[in-house]
């Protein structure tokens, strides 16, 4: 029923799974359900039943009736069913009602106690399990989740990229942060990853964008939702969109391969990747280079008494950083975080000959 997700093939199209972010009514869930089947385009049906809601007060999710529904949706459109759980009720009742494929969202999976208890509850249970990221940029965490999940005997394990809360963040409603789930992808790369880019973008009109760039960056699919009234949605209106816009947007993405056998392709690929092997070795030996003279300045900074830190000195190397990088295509961002790094290794260089 997964194979396309777990035993994925270079001829394999990405999975897509779709369905509105909270079941709501019967009858919602069944338009919804059929419709997006009528696109031609999903291969699994989803549906928030319980919806953790940061404060009290607000839409929880029908519950268990909602299950119900699914299963029906399921049976009408030959689909299989998706569902995220956070306790082990959740997955005792989604197991009752034949629910394919459960996902472990990010409230859930920052809490160790809580991932452990599921993990629990799936054990002996042959189920596909995906994996959110946590709420924060911690890897450690998203990491030990799955290992919770293999060790208690699961077989199918991949991941959800969802993005991650970022202070000043004003461009998504969780930041996609595509650094970490690519180093997710390095660490582990027998696990499928999906993107979620109504997560990651909260409104409608930067969804292909997100999910463009997820597929250019070899994610094995996506999880969008989709509602038959966007507008009117109990929960998460503003990322909502219908089936048939759904569709067209997937029909609009431009899919990928990894690899290729065209020898003339992988002939300039090796040409082109021995030159950045190149300039990254030159890069390094210059950094080596670099560290050097910062000893230096350290040794003169102890023998007449120089804080290491240099607010001044600093402030003058990021401008003049970010002016150089600017002439040569490279973004302010990049060059701070650059700068931030070298900085953060030169003090520690000085603070060894401190304490030497």
């Amino acid at each position: 029923m997964f194979n396309d997700l777990f035993n994925r093939k270079p001829e394999d199209k990405p999975f897509l799974i779709s369905g509105p972010c909270s079941a709501e009514t019967e009858e919602q869930v069944l338009e919804t359900c059929q419709r997006l089947a009528a696109t031609g385009k999903v291969q699994a049906l989803r549906a928030g039943i319980w919806k953790p809601r940061t404060k009290p007060g607000g839409f929880e999710g029908v519950g268990a009736k909602g299950l119900p529904w699914l299963k029906k949706a399921s049976e009408l459109t030959g689909l299989p069913v998706a569902v995220e759980v956070a306790t082990a009720k959740h997955v005792e009742d989604c197991l009752a009602f034949g629910v394919d494929l459960v996902w472990v969202g990010a409230r859930t999976t920052g809490n160790p106690f809580s991932v452990q208890e599921i993990a629990n509850a799936l054990r002996g249970v042959d189920i596909p399990v995906l994996v959110k990221n946590p709420i924060h940029p911690e890897l450690e965490l998203w990491i030990g989740a799955i290992e919770r999940l293999q060790k208690a005997g699961l077989k199918q394990v991949g991941m959800i990229h969802r993005g991650f809360s970022s202070y000043g963040n004003t461009d998504y409603r969780n930041a996609p942060m595509w650094h970490l789930p690519i180093e997710m992808k390095r660490r582990l790369p027998e696990l499928p990853i999906l993107n979620d880019p109504s997560h990651i973008c909260g409104r409608r009109d930067t969804l292909f964008g997100v999910a463009q760039q997820a597929l250019d960056l070899d994610f094995d699919g996506t999880m969008i939702e989709s509602h038959i009234d966007p507008d009117n949605a109990w929960s998460d209106a503003k990322q909502q969109i219908t089936p048939e816009v759904l569709g067209q947007l997937i029909t609009d993405l431009v899919w990928r391969h990894e690899t290729t056998d065209k020898q003339e392709f992988l002939s300039a690929l090796a040409g082109l990747r021995q030159q950045i092997n190149n300039l990254d070795s030159e890069i390094i030996q210059l950094l080596g280079r670099r560290m050097a003279v910062a000893e230096k300045i350290g040794q003169y900074k102890k023998d007449n008494d120089i804080t290491i830190l240099q607010t001044a000195r600093l402030n003058e190397i990021m401008e003049r950083s970010k002016r150089q990088g600017a002439q040569v295509g490279l973004t302010e961002d990049f060059v701070e975080k650059y700068m931030e790094a070298v900085h953060l290794e030169s003090v520690m260089r000085q603070e060894k000959v401190m304490q030497g």
